[in-house]
């Protein structure tokens, strides 16, 4: 097992593109790292920097304690997974576990001792003997990573091991991978561009955009505390609302309500003409279904209801609100258009998701009151992304 120090690394193609521009990360011994992003961020390029596979052009990797700029994949220890598992379809789940200690001459002995020991840690033992092609996705993928365990490697690097398999099946894979890596407790590099998997699988997540670092934390610290707009947008399901805001001394205008801020968030958003406020679907409710002891920390109004989604255990209610800064609404819909989410601002107006309780009585067609936690709300600086809430 082995830290892995990223320090200043750019990755710049002949044509002057820079997929990667300056990133700085130390993944720590043990730890599950995740590297998430939309399409194009430069994930699985850092991954691919990490693995040998690209070329640094500017910065310094180490693994463990050595520079390995220039090192061959072959000599820096480390075990890659593919997304499309790269599995020899002529050999063997064994032989195909196999292969990587074949090469590197390890003696029969210890490699049958690996083998086993890797499929009894996969429960791939009763298909040691089947072909890739008579196997589930899931156990490919299993096989992949068998691949990759019995090289007992410094670092595991794991490229969207999972967006092959249908949803039922990522789940369980997510589940196994995490077992798997806290039982082996080795350094690991996962990317992917699916923000659940990222919260749910990493010790640690950080978030790219257009090659650069935006954050990296706790899973719940990106989810509470969001860098920018950017982070804010991409972490959670369904994605955070963002809203043109207006503040003036300790009120809070929105297009959906007013409210009296707290303090210390008035003084931080004093002189800030072009705000923009964030408030997660999680944070609304029914206002038939809040208490009067919750109603003084929140704002209710009212909206005309486009859709509800049940999903069992909870309402999602869909419904628009006016925007009258075209200019903030621009960033938002820049923004919105490169996450890929559905609450994009038209010319006027923006599309509001709410997550209400399955409790709740509220049907689409018909006018509606609803409730948001202002405590909850951030606000952002809509030129610069930054979090102005953030402490």
């Amino acid at each position: 097992m082995a830290e892995i120090d990223i320090k200043d690394v750019t990755k710049r193609y002949a044509d002057g593109t820079e997929a990667v521009r300056g990133v700085s990360l130390d993944v720590r011994d043990g730890e599950l790292m995740v590297l998430v992003g939309p399409s194009g961020c430069g994930k699985s390029t850092l991954l691919r920097m990490i693995a040998g596979l690209e070329d640094i052009t500017d910065g310094e990797l180490r693994i463990g304690d050595e520079v390995v700029n220039t090192k061959a994949p072959k000599d820096r220890n480390i075990a890659m997974v593919f997304q499309n598992y790269a599995l020899y379809p002529h050999m063997t789940v064994s032989e195909n576990m196999e292969f990587p200690l074949k090469l590197a001459k390890v003696p029969r002995g210890e490699i049958d001792k690996k083998v086993q020991e890797a499929a009894r840690i996969l429960d791939l033992t009763d298909h040691l003997d089947r072909k890739p092609a008579n196997l589930s996705g899931g156990q490919r993928q299993r096989v992949a990573m068998g691949r990759a365990i019995v090289r007992d490697p410094m670092a595991f690097l794991l490229d969207e091991p999972l967006s092959n398999l249908d949803a039922k099946l990522r789940v369980q894979m997510r589940t196994e991978v995490a077992r798997l890596q806290h039982r082996l407790g080795t350094t690991t590099v996962y990317v992917t561009h699916d923000q659940t998997e990222a919260m749910t699988l990493g010790d640690r997540v950080a978030v790219l955009r257009k090659g650069v670092l935006q954050q990296v934390d706790s899973p719940q610290e990106l989810y509470d505390n969001p860098a920018n707009l950017f982070g804010a947008g991409f972490i959670g399901s369904p994605a955070m609302n963002f809203l043109p805001a207006e503040a003036e001394g300790s009120k809070v205008s929105l297009p959906i309500a007013e409210y009296e801020l707290d303090g210390d968030v008035a003084r931080r958003l004093d002189g800030k003409d072009r705000v923009v406020a964030g408030v997660r679907p999680e944070h609304f409710e029914d206002a038939a279904l809040i208490g009067d002891e919750d109603r003084g920390r929140g704002a209710t109004f009212k909206v005309d209801v486009d859709v509800v989604e049940s999903v069992g255990s909870d309402h999602y209610v869909y419904f628009q609100a006016p925007v009258d800064n075209q200019e903030v609404a621009g960033e938002l819909a820049s923004i919105s258009d490169e996450l890929g989410t559905v609450e994009t601002p038209t010319a006027d107006a923006s599309q509001l998701v709410a997550r209400v309780s399955a409790a709740s009585e509220i049907e689409r067609g018909r006018e509606a009151e609803l409730w948001f936690d202002a405590t909850k709300v951030l606000f952002f600086d809509a030129g610069s992304g930054e979090n102005l809430s953030r402490t």
